[in-house]
């Protein structure tokens, strides 16, 4: 959380305060928060600490449909505006220009985060994860926390889909890490997780949960030992409507393509390209869908 000691200063637009106080006047950037849409950063020079503070009548005033400018250019779209009474935070992700991100060796405080590249591909690199490397659509890695990582390039109109726990957590900036690291620990954890990056160019399909639709596993389940799973799903046989058992915990869905009806309790919804839903736990559903629909699903960590 915020530094007691630093001197607060309030401003209008956070992305330019840090701009100058560190372009201009030397400062290094060492905590934002929140990533989505900051609303105070910390910074320091030479032992004094400085937190940028956006003024109330600047917040942001979101609405589901709403881009917004985030942490390094980056542009945020809600996916649960709800967010799960703060459990959760679903990111449709983009960089419209594409080119070199101006990011920075940093982590997240969080209990779960993963990300799906949505269309386009991210240059990325990881702490003891070997040298850079292209995230292309329908790849995704987990982040497990506090592992540090730097996006370096994007190409244009870069979408991804980022699933994080909690909704608010902390950006933290490593001054002192370089990456790519020199050694390679694909076996290391943190937290108890370790690092997937799942490429789906080699993707083996399975049957999913009723028969009728097929998965292709992402491998989070394995890799954070069951406190989480995602997979993506498609329609395959001529049934168009499937009744699905209820799971003990949350599941987001994300409409990578096609479209889906979601029948719930007395609700009705339909859910189109880029749109998403959370089935609640012990929720019964009936989902429709056609032969192009395709599915991102996230079985989400229970409440901790």
């Amino acid at each position: 959380m915020p530094e007691t000691n630093a001197i607060t200063l309030p401003c209008t637009d956070l992305a330019e305060a840090i701009e100058f106080f560190t372009r201009k006047l030397g400062c290094r950037l060492d905590t934002i928060f929140p990533a989505d849409d900051p609303r105070w950063a910390e910074l320091s020079r030479e032992g004094t600490k400085i937190r940028l503070e956006r003024s109330a009548d600047a917040q942001a005033r979101r609405t589901p449909s709403a881009w917004i400018e985030g942490r390094a250019g980056m542009h945020y779209r809600d996916l649960v505006p709800e967010r799960e009474h703060g459990q959760l935070i679903a990111s449709h992700i983009k960089i419209p220009k594409g080119g070199e991100v101006p990011d920075y060796v940093h982590f997240h405080e969080v209990r779960f985060q993963m990300i799906y590249c949505r269309r386009g591909w991210v240059r990325v690199v990881y702490e003891d994860q070997g040298p850079a490397f292209v995230l292309a659509a329908g790849d995704c890695v987990l982040q497990p926390p506090q592992i540090r990582h730097r996006v370096l390039e994007a190409s244009p109109g870069l979408e991804v889909i980022e699933v994080s726990c909690p909704a608010e957590h902390l950006t933290r900036v490593d001054h002192e890490l370089s990456l790519p690291t020199l050694t390679l620990d694909p076996e290391r954890t943190w937290a108890g997780q370790r690092f997937v990056r799942n490429v789906a160019s080699a993707a083996t399909w399975t049957t999913w949960r009723e028969p009728g639709f097929v998965q292709r596993d992402l491998g989070i389940e394995a890799a954070t030992g069951g406190l989480a799973s995602a997979r993506v799903v498609r329609r395959r046989s001529p049934l168009r409507s499937i009744e699905l058992a209820p799971l003990d915990a949350s599941v987001l869905w994300f409409v990578l393509d096609g479209s889906v009806v979601v029948r719930a309790d007395s609700s009705t919804e339909v859910l189109g390209r880029d749109s998403a839903r959370v089935i609640a736990a012990g929720e019964r559903v009936e989902l429709e869908a056609w032969a192009d629909a395709e599915l991102l699903e996230v079985v989400l960590p229970r409440p901790g």
